[in-house]
């Protein structure tokens, strides 16, 4: 232990000597990355190189999308935490920025969010423009050491150059750790309309707290909340607060991401999210979601293993209206140890959250953003017709590695509860399987089979389930198969399921396959797509 502690010191007393326009990796390092390694992500956002989790500070200004991320650039395992940076003008293809907030005397540099202080009500804008303000945890390690609570506290930096270049706030911590508790990050800051006030929300062990502020710099604490509400299986992290309007009503609620580790539904991390109103001061649940959230229960964004710490983008332009999200695709039971070595991680794809009204109340839908469509190299039409086994839809795909979406609507037939789904294969007889079972009213994925899952016992333990929302009786799915995950987003984006899995060899099979009773294919497209690294 003394050994790790030692080698955490010496990585962060050379991180605060780093400058803030150094690149993420040496030239010489830079050149060896082809984005072609094995496992490599072909059309999800990762590093260039070394470790990476929660995504951070995701910020739209001046026709740009800011990613930053968690990131220590000298390992590719956890260490003391920066914040990585790229910047994207379309959501798929992504520049790599050097790293924009380094470790210093207060401590590492933890998650948090990023805001346009467009009435530059802090003071820190230059020449008539409003600056960029990152909001985020400081987490000194020495303190932690030496057995203190009082460890982590939210601190601000600021940019006058479109986010090319920052400064740390000379008086942080702008929100010190007087409570002494354990937990205590993950700042997410919202400008409230109707309050007039910047609202942050930030984790606090078993609950968040909500502060107030009329400049970014000055804060007073508000209220809290979620001590008795949701899961509480594990750490309270990366919250995030929204106003949303409901879809197809005149009405606007108000949403609370929630990530916890461990506690997820299929087991280590996930997010959860709450429904409800605020007003300004406190977070109020609405009654038939309270039902939901009551005694240890949750409802989840995504019944996947890999979407965790997701939060959404700040000022999104009202023309534009939507609420854009992204997570880190990964857990936390085995982050450390999958199969890759230049790099580690990746994001999910991006998508648009809304809000609607169900017959289980007001639940939130995933869907892919319009902009993936720009990826699409063609598109084969699937005729309809009733698959009793299955339909082999090799001869539609380009050669490995699959790159594919697909969009298909069935019919269950009218006897037997069906069974069914999709299959990705290789030529070593390793196979993925993602699909339906009416009997269970379940979708699920199962990667026990899917290539090496050596590095940890919780990898591909079981296939993870997700329960079906919807009731119309057509089920529809749109999968995203990268080189090393998939995505689905069934019946309009109702149920969600993200999972990675790690092939010795790449897929270049696919089918539907029927499990049990037989399944019409209504309508079905398969779109092969583009890599976005060149």
């Amino acid at each position: 232990m003394n050994k790790i502690l030692n080698v955490l010191i010496i990585a962060l007393i050379g991180s605060m000597a780093y400058t803030c326009n150094e690149p993420t990796a040496p030239e010489e390092t830079q050149t060896m990355n082809t984005y072609l390694e094995q496992h490599r992500p072909q059309f999800h956002f990762s590093p260039q190189e070394k470790w990476m989790n929660d995504p951070n500070g995701m910020v739209y200004y001046d026709g740009e999308y800011h990613l930053f991320y968690q990131y220590y650039p000298d390992s590719n395992v956890w260490g003391p935490m920066h914040w990585g940076h790229a910047i994207s003008r379309d959501l798929v293809h992504w520049e790599h920025l050097p790293i924009a907030l380094y470790p210093d005397s207060l401590g590492y540099i933890f998650s948090g969010s990023a805001v346009v202080d467009w009435n530059n009500t802090s003071g820190l804008g230059e020449n008539g423009k409003p600056p960029l303000i990152a909001i985020f945890t400081h987490h000194d390690p020495e303190g932690e050491r030496a057995g203190r609570q009082d460890f982590q506290y939210q601190s601000i930096a600021y940019s006058n150059d479109r986010g090319r270049s920052w400064t740390k706030y000379a008086g942080n911590p702008v929100l010190p750790n007087t409570e002494k508790i354990r937990d205590f990050r993950d700042p997410k800051v919202i400008w409230d309309e109707r309050a007039q006030q910047w609202v942050m929300v930030f984790a606090a062990q078993n609950h968040v707290k909500f502060w107030a502020s009329p400049d970014l710099i000055s804060w007073a604490h508000l209220s809290d909340f979620g001590r008795e509400w949701g899961s509480h299986g594990g750490v309270w992290e990366c919250p995030d607060l929204f106003p949303i309007e409901v879809e197809n009503a005149a009405e606007t609620k108000w949403v609370l991401l929630l990530s916890i580790n461990p506690g997820g539904p299929n087991g280590g991390s996930a997010t959860q999210y709450f429904v409800g109103d605020f007003d300004g001061k406190n977070f109020t649940l609405e009654e038939a979601f309270a039902t939901s959230v009551k005694e240890e229960n949750a409802v989840w964004l995504d019944y996947g293993r890999d979407n965790y710490a997701g939060v959404t983008w700040s000022d999104i332009p009202r023309e534009d209206g939507r609420r854009l999200f992204m997570g880190w695709m990964s857990n936390w039971d085995y982050a450390t140890v999958v199969p890759t070595t230049v790099w580690r991680s990746a994001m999910t794809l991006p998508r648009k959250l809304s809000l609607h009204k169900t017959e289980e109340g007001y639940r939130l839908f995933s869907q892919p953003v319009r902009e993936l469509e720009a990826l699409r190299s063609a598109t084969h039409e699937l005729e309809s017709i009733e698959i009793v086994d299955e339909l082999d839809l090799s001869a539609q795909l380009a050669a490995a590695p699959l790159l594919l979406e697909m969009e298909m609507e069935f019919e269950p037939g009218a006897t037997d509860p069906v069974d069914f789904g999709v299959e990705l294969s290789n030529e070593k007889g390793e196979s993925y399987r993602i699909g339906y079972d009416a009997e269970a009213n379940h979708f699920y994925s199962g990667r026990t089979r899917a290539g090496d899952a050596s590095f940890s016992e919780k990898f591909a333990a079981a296939v993870h389930t997700a329960p079906r929302l919807s009731t119309d009786e057509a089920i529809r799915l749109h999968l995203f198969f990268d080189v090393a995950s998939a995505e689905l987003f069934a019946d309009g984006g109702a149920t969600v399921l993200t999972d990675i899995f790690f092939p010795s060899e790449d897929f270049n099979q696919a089918k539907i396959f029927v499990n049990k009773g037989r399944v019409k294919l209504i309508r079905g497209e398969t779109h092969p797509l583009k890599r976005i690294w060149q």
